[in-house]
Parts: structure tokens; sequence; C-alpha cells
């Protein structure tokens, strides 16, 4: 079960760089000026079915057509082949952990390999349930897939570890409690900050601003509804992410005779909290520019980064479980 979890974790990352080639196609083709007039405003993602209210099929590209229009076409087929290789990725990605987790005897979340893993997992499934109910931001999914092919190759290349048992400590039912609702909130700030980095790039470019990276966001979707998908994100997480540091508090008072101890992944964590909360209050307070706000966001994922890595890489503590 091992050996096959690692040969998914291979297959899900040719996968991902599929999904990323194709929206990188879809990205290059889409300002076609036909775009607009050939491809329908909303598609069925699951059906391959373009729709503009009534569900009106697409028509293929042929010799009538105009220029504009087959690059159209191309364009959205390369769409729709980025989906469905980010769909059979995740199927892939999905069943690696569980076999993982068969191999191993418990959940897949003993060390920053496996952790990395279901994470990214979490982050790459909240997207397809994005792109179901907002098909029209589909080309975020060229940075979306971009950010697993390199979490997911990082874990396989640098993070890997063979199988071992849990350390003492994680022998408890916190360990599914805490680390599932770390996970999970994880996985959607790892979604979020995908729209926040993706919204102060359109915000620039819609301002007039034409310098890279500005330039990279001309494709992109509005920036009120990137920034609206950010805010969304990160609002659902957020008492998530609360909920698991006051579980690791409770936990920490069981397993080491004290609820906090400034134990640097505890302090990190605090850190983390401390900054997505700011993000949700400065979104909240109307004086405050979107873009300010959204900064936070993402500061708010380089804590967790770092939480993730460089407390495992470069500190020691009683959460030293990276297994590096």
């Amino acid at each position: 079960m091992s050996a096959l979890s690692d040969q998914l974790v291979t297959f899900a990352i040719l996968a991902y760089l599929i999904a990323m080639i194709s929206h990188a196609v879809e990205y290059a083709l889409g300002n076609s000026r036909g775009l607009a007039s050939a491809a329908p405003a909303r598609e069925l993602v699951g059906a391959g079915v373009g729709a503009s209210g009534g569900g009106t099929p697409v028509a293929p590209a042929g010799p009538g057509t105009s220029r504009a229009e087959r690059t159209a076409h191309r364009a959205l087929l390369a769409g729709r082949v980025a989906v469905g290789a980010t769909v059979v990725a995740a199927l892939l990605h999905l069943a690696a952990l569980v076999t993982h987790g068969i191999a191993a005897d418990r959940m897949p979340w003993g060390n920053m390999y496996e952790f990395v893993l279901t994470v990214s997992f979490i982050g790459v499934a909240a997207w397809l349930v994005v792109l179901v109910k907002r098909p029209s931001l589909r080309r975020l999914g060229l940075f979306l897939t971009l950010v697993m092919v390199l979490l997911v190759a990082t874990a396989e290349l640098v993070l890997y570890v063979p199988i071992v048992p849990l350390v003492p400590a994680l022998n408890s039912y916190w360990f599914i409690v805490h680390v599932s609702t770390i996970v999970f909130s994880s996985g959607i700030f790892l979604l979020g900050v995908v729209p926040a980095v993706a919204f102060l790039m359109r915000a620039g470019y819609e301002q007039g601003k034409r310098s890279f990276p500005y330039i990279l966001a001309k494709r992109m979707p509005a920036a009120a509804a990137l920034e609206r998908l950010t805010f969304v994100l990160h609002a659902f997480s957020f008492p998530i992410f609360t909920f698991a540091v006051i579980a690791g508090a409770i936990w920490a008072e069981a397993a080491w005779g004290r609820p906090w101890g400034w134990d640097p992944k505890e302090t990190w964590a605090f850190i983390s909290w401390v900054v997505y909360a700011g993000y949700l209050h400065a979104r909240a307070t109307p004086s405050v520019k979107r873009n300010v706000a959204t900064w936070l966001a993402v500061l708010g994922f380089l804590t967790v980064l770092m939480n993730l890595f460089g407390v495992n890489i470069f500190f020691e503590g009683l959460h030293s479980y990276g297994g590096l």
C-alpha cells in the first residue's frame, strides 16, 4: 500500500501539471476579441455544456467559423480539459492519502509529508466546489494548479519519509479532533490566498498599472469577484481554525499539564490567528481599503507556511513532528 500511495502521488503531480498547462493554454488564448460572442457567459463545468441562461449548447468550430471563434473554441476546450485533469488529479490525490493511511494504520497526518499532502488535497477539493458554484472563476485554476504542482512535488521530493508509528504524544483521540480541524482550515486558507493574490494583481491592473506582475492579471476575473471570494473563504475557515487552536490547548492540558507553553508551533499558531483576525476586522471596517485588508490575508498565509515549514525545520519543541 505504501508503494501504491507513492505511485499515486506521482501520477497526481503529472495530472496537476497537465491541468496547469491546459489552463495556461486557455489563459493565453483568452484575449480573443471573439471570445465573448463565441463562448457562453456561463458553462456547466462537469457536463461540458455552455449556457447563457437557457442552456444553449456550444457550436463546434467548423470551416465556416471565423478565426476569433475558432480561437475561442480552442480556449474553451483547453479550459474543460484543465478542469477534467484537475478532477482526475484530485481523485488520484485522495487515493494516495487513503492508501497511505491504510499502510500506516492511522490517519495520514503524522509528519510534514502527510500534512502537506492532506492540506493540498483539501485546497483542491474546495476549489472544485467553488468551480461548480462559480464557473466564471475558472481562470483562477491556472494559479491553483501551479500551487498544487509546487506543494505536492515538494512533499514527494523533499519532505517524504517512510511510514513510521505515531509518536506517543499523538496517540490520543484529540489527534483526530485537533489535527483534522487544523488540516481543514489550513487547506481553505491555502485556497483563499490564491484569489487574494489574484485580486491584488487584478486591482492594480484595473487601476491602470501595466508593469509586472499586474499585466499577468489582464485576463483574470473582475477584482470585485476575487475579493469577495477571498473574504468568503477566510470567513468560513477562521472559526474552524479558532476551534482547532482551542482544541490544541485542551489537548496540551491533558498531555503536558498546561494549556499553553509558548512552544514555537503554539506561538506561530497564535500569530496566524491574530493576523487572520486582523484581516477580517479590516475587511469589515469601511475606512480600510480592500487591498490593504487583502495584504493581511496574504501575510496570514505566510505565517501558516512559517508554522508548517519554518517551525518544523528550524526550531525544536514539543510539536517537532516533521519527520525530517
